[in-house]
C-alpha cells in the first residue's frame, strides 16, 4: 500500500484525535487498499457488514429501496469520509441499506472486529469513535430536521453548503432524491436560484 494513502488516512484521524505514532502505524496495519467501479457496492440490503471504510477518492452514496423499488438516498460520502453501514454493523444485523459507488472508487478497508479490538487498547481510539460518532449524530439530526422543517429551495441549499464540490459530480435525479423531491422540482429550484 502507497504511504501516501495512509497518510490521507492519518491526517484524518490526527484531525479528530491525537493519535501517537505507534497507534498510527497499528492502524494502518488494518486497512488495505479496496476498488470499486462505478455502480459496484461496497454494502447491500440483507447481508451482514464486517467491515468499515475510508475513502480516497470518489464518491459513494448510501441509500434504501422500498418495496415499490423506490429509491431514497440517505447521504454521499466522498474523498476523506468513513463509510458504513454502520448501524447494522454495530448490531450486528442485516443492512437494510445499501452504499454503491457513483464513481471508481478507491478506498482502505478494515475488518470491523479487528479494528474494535484496536480500540480497547487506547484511550485516542476511543476518543475518535466518541468523536465520529458525535459527527455521525449531528449529521443526521441536521438531516432530520430538514427533511421535516424546511422547504425545498433551502434543502438544496443546504445540500450545496454541506457537500460543496459535489454538485458536478453527482446525477439530478440522486440529488433530488437525497433533496425528497423530484428532478423536475430541483430544475426549477435551479431556474429560480439562477434568475436575477
Amino acid at each position: 500500500m502507497q504511504t501516501q494513502e495512509l497518510d490521507q488516512l492519518i491526517a484524518i484521524l490526527r484531525s479528530l484525535t491525537n493519535l501517537p505514532e505507534d497507534e498510527a502505524i497499528k492502524a494502518t496495519n488494518l486497512f488495505q487498499t479496496y476498488h470499486l467501479k462505478r455502480g459496484e457496492f461496497f454494502a447491500r440490503a440483507g447481508d451482514v457488514p464486517k467491515t468499515i471504510g475510508f475513502v480516497l477518492s470518489g464518491i459513494l452514496r448510501l441509500y434504501y429501496v422500498d418495496c415499490e423499488g423506490t429509491e431514497y438516498t440517505k447521504s454521499f460520502c466522498a474523498e476523506n469520509s468513513f463509510v458504513a453501514a454502520y448501524s447494522a454493523l454495530l448490531l450486528k444485523q442485516p443492512s437494510r441499506l445499501f452504499i454503491q459507488a457513483l464513481e471508481d472508487a478507491k478506498l482502505l478497508v478494515a475488518d470491523y472486529s479487528a479494528y474494535r479490538s484496536l480500540c480497547e487498547n487506547d484511550a485516542c481510539w476511543q476518543a475518535l469513535n466518541c468523536k465520529i460518532a458525535e459527527i455521525l449524530f449531528i449529521k443526521k439530526e441536521k438531516r432530520e430536521s430538514a427533511l421535516l422543517l424546511d422547504d425545498a429551495k433551502t434543502r438544496y441549499l443546504s445540500f450545496q453548503a454541506e457537500y460543496p464540490d459535489l454538485e458536478t459530480r453527482l446525477k439530478q435525479h440522486h440529488i433530488a432524491s437525497y433533496l425528497g423531491i423530484t428532478p423536475v422540482t430541483l430544475s426549477r429550484i435551479r431556474s429560480q436560484l439562477k434568475s436575477p
